[in-house]
């Protein structure tokens, strides 16, 4: 028998069979032969074959039909109104801050319909989406004076002041003996700010709750964990929802998508009809569990040669498993702060020291935090990159042959020549190769990450490597990301097509987030409301992108979704140390930050009428570089 575009026939027969057919309505259980010979990739005819976006026209046109674009027969709409204690959601004052709702103030106002308080949840109700609005802002609500919180204007600090439970994942060799008998001792503290998902569109949801059923439209990335909540929510069971997923703003783990389906779920079975919720901007810019903070610290060792012996790695990492807020604000559950193992992601570095150990610390949120693209592994992965950055810096040998000293997966090897050749990489033994004119500095930085994750010992996505080019503005401290090749294998792609979309999307988002991106707290609270507070990369300043995509039809095929990202921000920050000998710990690499260590290095440019001749180990004329399509080439 031969199967051929979903039909089953003989070799030599003309008479064909669907599947459908064969069934004729019965049950049939079949157990997999797992020894039984499959296809040769050799005769694949669609898989590993670049296959064009389906959706793509659509968007461009307008055309394209997302979560916020549902209207269903009878919908009103609904605003909800948050409690003043913006991302956080442990602790006995959550779903408990309530004092009174006045529905006086907003009863006589147009196309209204219902306020509804539940716990800490409110919300009200119209006919109409602006009236909605209006309402919102008109209700008058009294809530209990918010507690003290954390004070996390120093995230070290606050990180390390964070309760946390001691695990050791890795201990080989004799740390302790190697460290004391090391010639240069090199111990390095990495700090990663706050971040938020950043999606573009506030979160959107509409919900048609009914006596014992419930239907949800919803944008979420978790639609089995939100059906399960909903039912939680609403008393019901879960079979009795139906969660219909739709396509919304970007999420890349996990925003507001999931909070505003549950609000919008209680505001319809208020009311009895579908409701329709949309958070505005600052809702969802205060609101969204964010991609939590982390401190990574190393004490590590070199030999009289050179050689790295000894890696003492310690990271903390608040969890990120935010509760669905409905849950939280109505008492569903225990405003209970949680701990989950979320730290360990990639956090066994690639290279093999001799003597190696790594402590995770266990903690519990300090803020509301959720999963955001790469999770622990990005800030794990910046602190292993860019400290062996500086070890070969402190032996004057060039970065990629001191990571090649201790990279011992054949496979892992080969992605890191073959990336570093695809760039043109000239080996370099300090910072200033690169050269520069006037108040421009160039540089370039190299690093490389398999993204490990799941449940510890977790297992392999794909493996990927950055060269990053950058060009650091003396006079104004502005890092500008001219040039990046990435290095990609993912084993056999089902769609390369594909793959390089999500390769050249996370290449992006990791220049924003490694360059701009930082939320800012005030009394312990989230302080931005909007994009002016937190800025993302626009087109204009996305680079040209060379991705180098490694063909290995031979292997199974990995997750492609965020390992382009982990190498990132090591990769730009050993390219701004290459271009100004000045190591950049603290993610994002802000002008403010980067002009005020050149002020303290005596680097920063003067005003233009006192120039100022460049340092001699900048004067050399900078390196060739190929062209690139930039931010084109990430839409096709």
């Amino acid at each position: 028998l031969r199967v051929e575009d979903g039909l089953i026939g003989t070799e030599s027969g003309n008479h064909r069979l669907a599947y459908g057919e064969l069934l004729a309505g019965e049950r049939i259980r079949l157990e997999l032969d797992e020894g039984h010979p499959v296809k040769p990739v050799s005769a694949y005819r669609i898989v590993g074959r670049p296959q064009p976006r389906v959706d793509i026209p659509a968007k461009v046109a307008g055309q394209a039909v997302f979560v916020h674009d549902l209207r269903v027969d009878g919908m009103v709409h609904g605003r909800v109104v948050r409690p003043p204690y913006a991302g956080v959601d442990h602790g006995p004052f959550v779903g408990t801050s309530l004092v009174a709702v006045d529905e006086g103030s907003v009863a006589h106002l147009p196309g209204f319909i219902a306020v509804v308080a539940i716990g800490d949840f409110v919300g009200v109700v119209a006919e109409r989406e602006e009236q909605a609005i209006a309402a919102a802002e008109a209700l008058r609500v009294e809530w209990k004076p918010v507690p003290t919180l954390p004070d996390l204007d120093d995230l070290a600090m606050a990180l390390r002041a964070n309760p946390s439970i001691a695990r050791r994942v890795e201990d080989r060799g004799d740390v302790e003996a190697a460290l004391a008998g090391s010639a240069t001792r090199l111990t390095r503290r990495y700090v990663w700010p706050y971040q938020m998902h950043g999606s573009i569109g506030p979160s959107c949801a509409v919900a048609d709750i009914g006596p014992g059923h419930a239907r949800v439209w919803a944008g979420t990335q978790n639609p089995h964990p939100l059906r399960a909540d909903i039912a939680r929510l609403l008393d019901l069971p879960e079979a009795a929802v139906d969660l219909v997923r739709m396509e919304a703003a970007g999420c890349y783990g996990r925003n507001c998508a999931d909070d505003v389906a549950a609000d919008a779920a209680l505001l319809s079975r208020a009311v009895g009809r579908p409701v329709r919720v949309q958070l505005t901007r600052e809702q969802e810019h205060l609101w969204e569990p964010k991609g939590t903070a982390q401190l990574m610290e190393v004490d590590g060792g070199l030999d009289a040669a050179g050689d790295a012996i000894a890696y003492d790695y310690q990271s903390r990492y608040p969890s990120n498993g935010a509760p669905t807020l409905a849950l939280l604000l109505t008492g569903k559950v225990p405003p209970v702060p949680q701990v989950v193992e979320m730290g360990d992601r990639t956090s066994i570095p690639p290279y093999d020291y001799a003597n190696r150990r790594v402590t995770i610390h266990d903690m519990p949120p300090i803020v509301r935090a959720s999963w955001l693209r790469g999770v622990s592994a990005l800030p794990n992965t910046f602190a292993h990159e860019s400290w062996i950055d500086e070890a070969a810096a402190a032996v004057q040998v060039d970065p990629v042959e001191y990571r090649l000293r201790y990279l011992r997966d054949p496979r892992a090897r080969d992605l890191v020549e073959q990336t570093a050749a695809e760039a043109g990489w000239v080996p370099r033994t300090r910072w200033g190769t690169e050269g520069g004119e006037g108040d421009i500095l160039r540089g370039r930085g190299f690093a490389y990450a398999l993204y490990v994750h799941s449940k510890f010992p977790g297992y392999g996505a794909a493996w990927s490597a950055w060269v990053a080019d950058v060009e650091v503005n003396r006079a104004t401290g502005e890092v500008a990301v001219t040039r990046i090749v990435n290095g990609h294998d993912a084993g056999l792609m089902i769609n390369p097509a594909g793959v390089q979309h999500q390769v050249h999307g996370n290449i992006v988002q990791s220049i924003s987030r490694a360059t701009r991106e930082e939320v800012r707290f005030e009394a312990g609270l989230p302080a931005v409301r909007d994009w002016g507070g937190y800025p993302i990369v626009g087109f204009p300043d996305v680079p040209p992108i060379h991705t180098l995509m490694v063909e290995r039809p031979d292997q199974p095929p990995l997750g492609a979704g965020e390992s382009a990202s982990v190498p990132s921000a090591a990769a730009i920050a050993n390219a701004i140390y290459d271009a100004c000998g000045i190591r950049f710990r603290e993610p994002p690499f802000t002008p403010e930050k980067v002009k005020d260590a050149l002020a303290r290095e005596g680097m920063l440019a003067p005003p233009a009428d006192q120039p100022m001749p460049p340092p001699a180990a900048i004067a050399a004329p900078p390196a060739a570089r190929r062209g690139g399509r930039g931010w084109k080439a990430w839409l096709l």
